[in-house]
C-alpha cells in the first residue's frame, strides 16, 4: 500500500508485515542498539539527550599553532601573571623605598693627583690665555716677546711656557717636556681617556708644539738658526740689570726688555725639538693638516741639527748657566727614533741605530748617571723606545745586532733601579738616588718611575713575564712596584708624610718657589725689587700652583720649605711632564695596558732585509 508522504515522495506501507507489536518493539531495540554503536557528534548527542547532564571539560587546549596539556597551560598563564605581579610589586618597593647610591669606586690616588699635575702647565703658560685656563690668578703676559728684541729673525714668539718659578722661557726642556708628554699620550691614551684628562693633556702638548714652530722658519726645508731662549737670568758679577732672576714680579707686570737667545749651531737643542715635533705628529694623527705641520717641521730641525753641529750651550752662554748640554749624541738617537715612528722612513731608524751613535751617546760605557733619563741626556729613554720596536715588530737583519744591545742595556737599566742592586743609593725613607745626593732630585724619579712601569707593560703585552738581571729572573710586578714605591713617596709616604705635589693630600709646600704663586692678584702692580718682599716673606703663597712637583728632599729625606730656596721648592716644566707620565702609567686598571700599535701608524710593514752572501769559497 502507498500513501502520500507530507515532503512529496510515496511512502511505502508494508501491509504484509505481520509482525506483532512485541517483535517490532524488539526490532526497533536492535536498530537502537546498532545506532548507538556508532559515535554521535555533539548535535546529535544534544537531540537525544537534551539538556541533560553537563559534558566534562577537555584535558587539552588548541591554540592554533600547537595543542597543549590543559593542566601545563593553566600552569604556565598562572606563573606569568604571579611573575609579572612580583616584579611590579618589588620595582614599586625599590622606586619608593629611600636607599643608599652606590657609587662606582673612588678614583685612585694616580688619578686624582694626575688631575692636579697637569694644571701646572696651565699655570705656566705665556702669551693670550684661553678662556679656559682655569688658572684664576693669571692672566695674558709676554705679549711682546720677539717684538721688543730689533736683532732676532723671529718676530711673533708669544706664547709657550715659563719654565719654572721665573718667566724664562728654556726651549731645551720645554722640548723635552713635550715629547714625555706626548710619549705617554701615545702609550695610554686610553687611560687618559677614562680619567677624562685626553683632550686637556692633547690641548697642553698643542700649546707647546704651536710654540716651537714659532722659533724658527717651519715651511722651510733649509734653516741657519733657533730662537732657543726668551729671556735672560745671569746675576753674576753683581748685576743690578732688571731681568727675570733680579726681578720677582708677576709675568703680566713685566716691563724690562727679554732678549732673546738665537742659536746657528744647535744640534741638541735642533733634535730635541725635532722629537718634540714628531712624536706630537703622533698624537695629533687624526688631524691630518697639523700632523704633517709637525713632521715637517720635526724633518728640517733633524737636518739642520746634523748639518750644524754643536752644541745649544757651548761657549757660556746664558743657557749653559741653566740648561747645559753635556752633548747632542743622545739626541741624535731620541730624534732619529721619533722620527722614524712618526715618517716610517728607514734612513731614520738607521741613524737611530747607528753602532757609532750609540758609541758616542754613551751606550756601551757605564759612568755614575748612565741609565738616568733627564731634559740632558735622553740615551735610556731611546733604548726603551727602541726596544719597543724588537719586542713587537722585530724587524731583524740588519737593525737585529744594534736593537738586541738596547734591549740588553735596557734589561740593565731596570735591573739598576731595583733594591736588591746597589747602582744608586736610597734614602732611609727609601727614594732612589738616581742624581747621587745632590739636589733636585724627584725630577729623575718620576722619570725612571715612567721608564719602568712603561718597560713592564711592553713585557705583559708582549706576553713576556719578566726578565733576567745575571742568573736571577723578576717578573713585570717588580718593576712596578718599583715605580709604585716611588711615585707613593713623592704623594706622601716619606718619612716627612709631606705631599711634594701641591694641592695634593692635606700637607704639601706652601712657599714654592714661583713668582706668579707668592705675589697677590690684588691690582697693584709691583716693580722689579718691589715684589721682593713677597720673595722674601714668611708668609704661605696667596696663590695655590696647584700639581706643582717641587725639586724635593735631600738625601736625608730632609726639605726645607723655604721660598728662597729653590733646590727644595721650585718645580720645573721637565718634571712635572715626567710626573705626569709615571702617574697615568700608573693610573686606572693595569689590564687596561698600553696601546700597542698606534706608535707603528706609519711605520710600514717591515720585510727584514736578506743578509749579504757568503764570501765566494776558494780552496
Amino acid at each position: 500500500m502507498y500513501g502520500r508522504d507530507p515532503w512529496g515522495g510515496p511512502l511505502e506501507i508494508n501491509a504484509t508485515d505481520s509482525a506483532t507489536d512485541d517483535d517490532r518493539s524488539r526490532n526497533l531495540q536492535d536498530l537502537d542498539r546498532a545506532a548507538l554503536s556508532r559515535p554521535l557528534d555533539e548535535t546529535q548527542q544534544s537531540w537525544l539527550l537534551g539538556p541533560g547532564e553537563q559534558k566534562k571539560k577537555k584535558k587539552y587546549v588548541d591554540l592554533g599553532c600547537i595543542i597543549v596539556s590543559r593542566k601545563i597551560f593553566v600552569w604556565t598563564v598562572g606563573t606569568l601573571l604571579v611573575s609579572a605581579l612580583l616584579a611590579g610589586l618589588i620595582t614599586l618597593i625599590v622606586k619608593t623605598v629611600p636607599r643608599h647610591h652606590h657609587r662606582h669606586s673612588p678614583p685612585d690616588n694616580y688619578t686624582l693627583a694626575l688631575h692636579k699635575a697637569l694644571m701646572f702647565f696651565n699655570a705656566q703658560r705665556s702669551g693670550k690665555l684661553p678662556k679656559h685656563n682655569n688658572v684664576s690668578w693669571r692672566g695674558n703676559s709676554g705679549l711682546q716677546d720677539g717684538k721688543s728684541d730689533p736683532s732676532v729673525l723671529m718676530k711673533d714668539l708669544v706664547g709657550g711656557y715659563y719654565d719654572a718659578g721665573d718667566a724664562i722661557k728654556f726651549n731645551f726642556p720645554a722640548s723635552f717636556s713635550m715629547t714625555m708628554l706626548s710619549w705617554s699620550v701615545i702609550e695610554y691614551s686610553a687611560k687618559y681617556e677614562a680619567a677624562g684628562e685626553l683632550n686637556h693633556v692633547k690641548e697642553i702638548i698643542k700649546w707647546g708644539t704651536d710654540y716651537l714652530l714659532k722659533t724658527f722658519n717651519n715651511t722651510a726645508d733649509t734653516i741657519d738658526r733657533i730662537a732657543a731662549q726668551v729671556g735672560i737670568g745671569d746675576t753674576s758679577g753683581g748685576s743690578s740689570a732688571p731681568n727675570d732672576h733680579y726681578c720677582w714680579m708677576r709675568p703680566e707686570d713685566i716691563d724690562y726688555p727679554r732678549p732673546v737667545y738665537e742659536c746657528h749651531s744647535c744640534s741638541d737643542l735642533a733634535a730635541e725639538m725635532a722629537a718634540a715635533l714628531a712624536s706630537a705628529s703622533i698624537v695629533f694623527k687624526d688631524n691630518k693638516a697639523y700632523s704633517q705641520k709637525l713632521v715637517h717641521g720635526a724633518r728640517t730641525l733633524f737636518k739642520f741639527a746634523r748639518d750644524q753641529r754643536g752644541r745649544y750651550s757651548a761657549g757660556g752662554s746664558d743657557p749653559a748657566l741653566f740648561y747645559n748640554s753635556s752633548s747632542y749624541w743622545d739626541e741624535f738617537v731620541w730624534g732619529g727614533a721619533w722620527l722614524y715612528y712618526a715618517t716610517g722612513n728607514s734612513s731614520y731608524l738607521q741613524l737611530a741605530t747607528h753602532p757609532k751613535l750609540a758609541k758616542h751617546a754613551g751606550a756601551f760605557w757605564g759612568g755614575p748617571d748612565y741609565g738616568v733619563l733627564s731634559w740632558d741626556n735622553k740615551l735610556a729613554g731611546a733604548q726603551v723606545l727602541l726596544s719597543r720596536l724588537r719586542l713587537f715588530l722585530s724587524p731583524g737583519y740588519p737593525y737585529e745586532e744594534i736593537l738586541s744591545t738596547f734591549h740588553n742595556q735596557t734589561s740593565i737599566i731596570m735591573c739598576s733601579f731595583l733594591p736588591v742592586f746597589t747602582s744608586f743609593n736610597r734614602t732611609k725613607g727609601g727614594l732612589i738616588q738616581l742624581n747621587h745626593g745632590r739636589p733636585q732630585p724627584l725630577q729623575y724619579v718620576v722619570n725612571a718611575a715612567f721608564l719602568a712601569a712603561l718597560y713592564s707593560d711592553y713585557l705583559d703585552a708582549a706576553d713576556t713575564p719578566g726578565w733576567y738581571c745575571g742568573p736571577n729572573f723578576y717578573s713585570t710586578d717588580v718593576l712596578r712596584e718599583f715605580a709604585k714605591t716611588q711615585i707613593d713617596y713623592i704623594l706622601g709616604k716619606n718619612p716627612r708624610k709631606l705631599s711634594y705635589v701641591v694641592g695634593f693630600g692635606n700637607h704639601y709646600p706652601k712657599h714654592v718657589h714661583h713668582r706668579g704663586a707668592s705675589i697677590p692678584k690684588n691690582k697693584i702692580k709691583y716693580n722689579c725689587k718691589g715684589g721682593w718682599k713677597w720673595r722674601d716673606t714668611s708668609k704661605p703663597n696667596p696663590n695655590t700652583l696647584v700639581g706643582a712637583m717641587v725639586a724635593g728632599p735631600d738625601k736625608h729625606d730632609g726639605f726645607r720649605d723655604v721660598r728662597t730656596n729653590y733646590n727644595y721648592t721650585e718645580p720645573t716644566l721637565a718634571g712635572n711632564a715626567g710626573l705626569v707620565a709615571a702617574l697615568v702609567a700608573l693610573s686606572g686598571d693595569k689590564a687596561t695596558g698600553i696601546d700597542k700599535n698606534t706608535i707603528f701608524s706609519a711605520v710600514p710593514p717591515m720585510f727584514p732585509t736578506p743578509p749579504p752572501p757568503p764570501a765566494p769559497w776558494k780552496p
